[in-house]
């Protein structure tokens, strides 16, 4: 008697941080990667077609780009802010003219922190922090934040930019502020601790185009044993549509003390993080996302990222991630 077989994951290996040049196009279509999250020069609706054809002439998908958001949204700056505001309400237009999917953005009051470097295996170096290395006291332009103002920052700007997004059919993908922590630098950070700050945030506006660009890395980093705790987190927002895009990182360590690795040596169990999301009937990419570095890895002329040796060990990982859990149950 013949057994069910499991349904396949729609979910597939992408990328960020390169551009739609042929060598770029060329050194993801020759490692299986179709599918992309380009880098471009101005978000013009005429600019972001170019590029999708130029993806789309070599068999790969331009869904997604990064936009930056203008440093007087995240701080409030009242004036400023609601002219910012018309930029990104534009910008989510042009991306619906242009078809794409959605735009992933980072809402960070306090930006991204780390500490020095450490090292890797086979002469790669790790993205690190270390809380006891770090200087927690020094304030930024951002000065000392709570945890509701900051919600109320976000909610100011989802309130303006989610109807266009809906309007437009682009989701609005935000990465998680990295790493998490109660305080640094005098900013409570809206993600921690890490399950909580993730559902009132999507709790803000009511909307399937309002979701996250999952960072498995930097959730990771803002628990006690991502080990244990990371997979509930990613079902949770798997089973209610809030997942646009994933990195697909994992690190050694947990809250205020971490390295990021590469995949198979960390202390998430990446093939169980590939199953709930296979469960959650996920659809969209898996990306390398911090990806070890090394001296040897390159940015040619004419290239706008960088072509890392990790990506391609890591664009092959995630692959057969995906074949393994299609093939069980």
């Amino acid at each position: 008697m013949n057994q069910p077989q499991p349904e396949k994951a729609k979910m597939h290996v992408g990328v960020q941080g390169i551009g739609t040049s042929k060598l770029e196009l060329e050194f993801l279509v020759r490692h299986g990667v179709t599918h992309m999250d380009a880098s471009v020069e101005d978000t013009e609706a005429e600019t972001l077609l170019r590029h999708k054809e130029a993806a789309a002439s070599e068999g790969v998908s331009l869904e997604m780009i990064h936009i930056g958001l203008p440093r007087s949204i995240p701080l409030a700056q009242d004036s400023q802010r609601d002219r910012d505001l018309d930029t990104v309400c534009e910008t989510i237009e042009n991306a619906g003219k242009a078809g794409l999917r959605g735009l992933n953005y980072n809402f960070c009051i306090v930006q991204h922190q780390r500490t020095e470097r450490t090292t890797g295996r086979g002469g790669t170096s790790y993205s690190t922090f270390n809380l006891s290395e770090f200087d927690n006291e020094a304030l930024t332009e951002a000065g000392r934040v709570s945890r509701d103002e900051a919600f109320e920052r976000i909610a100011y700007f989802l309130e303006r930019v989610i109807p266009v997004a809906e309007a437009n059919k682009v989701q609005l993908a935000c990465h998680l502020n990295d790493p998490p922590a109660p305080v640094l630098r005098g900013v409570e950070r809206w993600n921690y601790p890490v399950f909580e700050g993730l559902k009132r945030f999507v709790e803000l506006v009511d909307s399937p185009y309002h979701g996250f660009n999952f960072c498995c890395g930097t959730a990771s980093e803002g628990l006690d044993k991502p080990g244990e705790e990371l997979y509930e987190i990613v079902r949770y927002f798997g089973e209610r549509g809030k997942l646009f895009n994933i990195h697909f990182r994992n690190i050694r360590g947990g809250l205020h003390n971490f390295q990021e690795v590469w995949p198979d040596e960390g202390d998430v169990d990446m093939h169980k993080v590939a199953q709930v999301l296979r469960d959650v009937g996920y659809p969209y990419m898996l990306m390398p996302d911090h990806a070890p570095h090394h001296p040897d890895d390159t940015s040619p002329p004419g290239v706008s990222g960088r072509v890392r040796q990790a990506w391609a060990f890591q664009f092959g990982y995630i692959i057969a991630l995906i074949q393994a859990v299609n093939a069980t149950p």
